[in-house]
């Protein structure tokens, strides 16, 4: 019997084309933006989680004054390290190392052009070198990394060397960094999550030409194996508090793990999704509302139909369900055509995140998502032919007839 109203549904559409095509429209964008907007936020999530898998979870950043915000890079900072802070920090039980990174803006030119960068200056001793190649989370695609002894050298991101500038930078050329020459010894793997447009140089050089002799921006630290991450954090904190005179509460200095960074992006993410799909939402309440107006304008004038239904033994519940399928089929076209443009959409940015280089995106367009945003959509089509099929239902056969 259902399958009957189906069919009868279909034909009551198709012979309103156009008014169909216009009622779809604001269902088609709403499910568009929902599945677009989750599937490329749980794949950028995964995205995330893969490249700190592969960081490994013994990983500590500190930054001062606020949080840290990706290698490099800190955010809220009102205050610097010293060499004094990384002696408190080793003296925390469960450190295998400490590796303290300069980090400060300048002008780079190559060919005659300029763009100002981000960048960081490492250590270059035989013992730091070591544990870098164990933590470093930037990997060399051509030439190689800063190693012991290096002086006026530069590793340089992907984004950096190929797009950054008009001609592309390869290892052995030359370029100044605020004036000073360096040799270009490795260019870094396209599609590095976060690290993709670090430019690297010795720390020794950049205390040099930044003329910042004891500034530290940020420390690096490795957990030994057996210790817990979390704890070792709180340690650290313990004893930056003590070392710089700070109450707990008042920190000037921030200590994350590998799961709170991880945290703190999906945090950012759960909260840009939210709001966007509120957005979506009102598309939504849109398109059910547009659903709702020409189920009321069908009912006005199908008329005479109801009263020819009523008349040979059509019950109100036939009527009303009639006209509730037709509209949660009208829902339900809206949402296949959502979903295929969402999945365009998701496919486009994956792309373009591609093309840039930037970050290996890849949306997930899962099962759940697919067959949630069906019923989603039917259910509102449903929801929204309700009231016009009661009117439909609560018609008189004879009053039906006479109109």
């Amino acid at each position: 019997m259902v399958a009957d109203y189906a069919r009868l549904a279909l034909r009551n559409i198709s012979h309103r084309k156009l008014r169909s095509w216009l009622t779809l429209i604001g269902i088609l964008i709403g499910i568009t933006a929902v599945v677009a907007l989750i599937s490329i936020s749980v794949g950028m999530q995964n995205a995330i989680q893969a490249e700190f898998e592969e960081i490994g979870a013994n990983r500590i950043v500190i930054a001062p004054g606020g949080y840290f915000f990706g290698p490099g890079s800190t955010a809220y900072t009102t205050s610097e390290f010293t060499d004094k802070d990384k002696k408190a920090i080793k003296r925390v039980r469960g450190i295998e190392a400490v590796v303290p990174v300069l980090s400060q803006s300048a002008k780079v030119k190559f060919e005659g052009e300029t763009a100002s960068v981000q960048i960081m200056g490492g250590p270059t001793d035989s013992e730091t070198v070591r544990v870098v190649r164990k933590i470093d989370t930037f990997q060399v695609a051509e030439g190689r990394s800063l190693d012991t002894g290096d002086t006026y050298v530069i590793d340089l991101g992907h984004g950096l060397a190929y797009d950054t500038f008009e001609e592309d930078i390869k290892v052995g050329d030359k370029l100044t960094v605020d004036g000073f020459i360096f040799e270009v010894i490795g260019i870094g793997k396209e599609g590095q999550f976060m690290v993709g447009d670090i430019t690297r140089i010795p720390m020794d050089t950049a205390r040099e030409i930044f003329d910042e002799p004891d500034k530290i921006s940020n420390f690096f630290v490795m957990v030994k194996e057996g210790f817990t991450p979390k704890d070792v954090a709180e340690d650290i904190s313990k004893e930056l508090r003590k070392s710089r005179d700070v109450e707990e509460g008042e920190e000037d200095f921030y200590v994350q793990t590998a799961e709170q960074v991880i945290e703190s992006f999906n945090e950012i993410l759960a909260a840009i999704q939210a709001v966007l799909i509120g957005i979506a939402a009102i598309s939504l309440i849109v398109g059910g509302v547009g659903i709702m107006n020409t189920m009321y304008t069908s009912v006005v004038e199908r008329t005479k139909e109801i009263g020819i239904m009523k008349s040979v033994g059509a019950t109100n519940r036939t009527i009303s369900l009639l006209f509730m399928i037709e509209s949660g089929l009208l829902g339900l076209f809206g949402g296949i055509l959502g979903i295929i443009f969402g999945i365009i959409i998701g496919k486009s940015a994956e792309y373009l995140a591609h093309a840039l280089g930037d970050i290996t995106l890849q949306p997930v367009f899962s099962p759940m998502l697919i067959i949630g945003a069906l019923l989603f959509s039917f259910l509102i089509g449903m929801m929204a032919g309700l009231l016009p099929a009661r009117k439909a239902a609560r018609m008189q056969p004879v009053e039906a007839l006479r109109k």
